[in-house]
């Protein structure tokens, strides 16, 4: 029974992970053509097609597109609890916010470090370490501008970091769900 509760949150949280970066790249404005973004756009598009038709965005937030998040999370507490044979909980709808929130965290990090250590082997060329640029850009910009790069070395992601890893831990003394997920 562990091994297919594994595989089914595995996928579902993929494919959150691929809407969570469908709301993240129309908020950063990364380019739409390159092959990341439309694999994205393409693994989106069947489902948010009918659902932009009735959720507009709000201003740079596709508001559709988290729905579909929240939708995807909420099913993945479902189809666990059926699994595991346990009664429907309305728990799972604070456990499906909390599962976006905290897997749009998780996100943000592996890309981070990503594209940290894709600038030390890369050359800049490639189009997937573009978009991270584009995608991590604005939440770095800001820590540059008060701590600039000192030596060569951009501490600005070591900040970012640091940063999340106290909201994770401050957001888990606060919220008793939050380190379950």
């Amino acid at each position: 029974m562990q091994s297919i509760v594994y595989l089914v949150s595995t996928l579902f949280n993929l494919y959150l992970m691929v809407c969570l970066l469908r709301i993240w790249l129309q908020w950063a404005r990364a380019d739409f053509y390159n092959p990341f973004s439309q694999f994205i756009v393409k693994a989106t598009h069947p489902i948010l097609s009918p659902m932009r038709r009735v959720i507009p965005s709000i201003g740079k937030l596709d508001l559709a597109s988290l729905v579909l998040a929240y939708l995807v999370a909420l099913a993945k507490w479902l189809v666990l609890g059926a699994i595991t044979g346990a009664a429907f909980d309305p728990l799972s709808f604070y456990l499906a916010a909390i599962t976006v929130v905290k897997e749009a965290g998780f996100l943000l990090f592996w890309i981070l470090i990503i594209r940290a250590i894709m600038s030390w082997v890369s050359q800049g060329q490639n189009p997937i370490e573009f978009v991270f640029h584009q995608l991590t850009e604005p939440f770095l910009a800001p820590i540059r501008r008060v701590i600039p790069v000192m030596g060569g070395l951009d501490l600005s992601l070591m900040v970012v970091l640091i940063g999340m890893n106290f909201i994770n831990l401050a957001l888990g003394d606060l919220l008793p769900l939050w380190r379950a997920i």
